[in-house]
């Protein structure tokens, strides 16, 4: 294979750019474990007492992830999430205005391989988020497991990240004053293994549970789409049926963490390597599905709003489609 190098003259700017990008995928790939390595060391180390009281600081700490987290504005607004920003870049478009006395659940779409367009919107103030859609917070919901692991569970929570269980989304939506904004991936980590260029697979038919959060809170639902993120990552062929795709979702189940086989480029070449290609993502957030509150909805109520939301989620694709380079006559796959 012929290694294309990245060239020498290029601008600092753009080095600090894929400097950010190695720091943000590090630490999704590799901080929770650093982070544990380091509490193991100081339990058994002469600092065994810091130890200590991290685990008592952690038990009185243990729901702080289910209610509401621990957000950190200093930390959303470091410059290094502006460069992270324009790596690829990521742009959030906003179609209609929020009224902020609402409480909302945003359904995000795809998944793709590590959510870099949510990530980058929601968990960070690089896109101007608070300045597109005032007066509204927005909290990326991750699988709880994450919140498990010491110190990285307080790093992530500093974003705006907390815990997927659905005591956390219900305190978010059940907030009387409104302002909260629940992210949602809907498709969740099985949709990753879907995710390689060209893809327009969608794991939603059989999702409704956030479609009942929203009806049991009076959550008004909104269908976001992310025109790229799919674009970031090579991954390697693993079609339904295959042995390395049932291997992958055997793991899945037994783990909640799914593992796609991805690749993409490097730090000082762009053949191949972990850092996502440099593509641009438009993160497309639309119009707000009215929800009315009922503490206990039928199935007939969650089906016919499960439709509605795949009715608006379609359309919300296919008007903003030929902007972002897809081509007429594709169209989502929902499965």
């Amino acid at each position: 294979m012929k290694i294309e190098f990245a060239p020498l003259n290029i601008p600092f700017t753009r080095r600090l750019q894929t400097a950010a990008v190695v720091q943000w995928v590090f630490s999704f790939l590799a901080l929770a474990q650093c982070c544990l390595a380091v509490f193991i060391l100081l339990c058994f180390s002469d600092y065994w007492p810091l130890a200590a009281l991290y685990v008592g600081w952690l038990y009185l700490d243990w729901d702080t992830p289910v209610s509401g987290g621990r957000r950190c504005q200093w930390i959303r607004n470091w410059k290094v999430w502006t460069y992270f920003h324009d790596y690829f870049p990521i742009k959030l478009i906003k179609t209609e205005d929020l009224d902020p006395s609402r409480n909302y659940l945003f359904g995000f779409h795809p998944h793709g391989v590590l959510v870099a367009g949510a990530f980058g919107n929601f968990c960070t103030e690089a896109s101007g988020f608070t300045r597109l859609f005032p007066g509204l917070t927005p909290y990326l919901l991750m699988l709880p497991f994450w919140f498990r692991v010491p110190f990285y569970r307080d790093y992530i929570m500093s974003g705006g990240l907390v815990s997927s269980d659905k005591r956390s989304a219900s305190y978010l939506l059940s907030k009387k004053e409104g302002g909260n904004v629940a992210v949602v991936a809907v498709g969740g980590a099985p949709e990753s293994l879907e995710a390689r260029p060209g893809a327009l697979t969608l794991q939603v038919l059989s999702r409704k549970g956030f479609i009942k959060m929203a009806i049991s809170n009076g959550a008004n639902l909104v269908p976001v789409f992310s025109f790229g993120e799919n674009e970031l990552f090579n991954q390697m062929q693993n079609p339904q049926g295959s042995m390395l795709r049932n291997i992958q979702e055997r793991l899945q189940k037994i783990m909640g963490v799914a593992l796609p086989l991805f690749h993409a480029r490097g730090v000082f070449q762009y053949s191949f390597g972990l850092l996502p290609f440099r593509k641009p993502i438009f993160t497309v957030v639309g119009r707000p599905i009215p929800v009315q509150k009922n503490p206990n909805p039928s199935k007939e109520e969650i089906d016919k709003l499960h439709a509605k939301y795949l009715e608006s989620l379609i359309q919300l694709f296919e008007e903003h489609k030929a902007q972002h380079g897809i081509e007429d006559h594709k169209h989502l796959v929902l499965i």
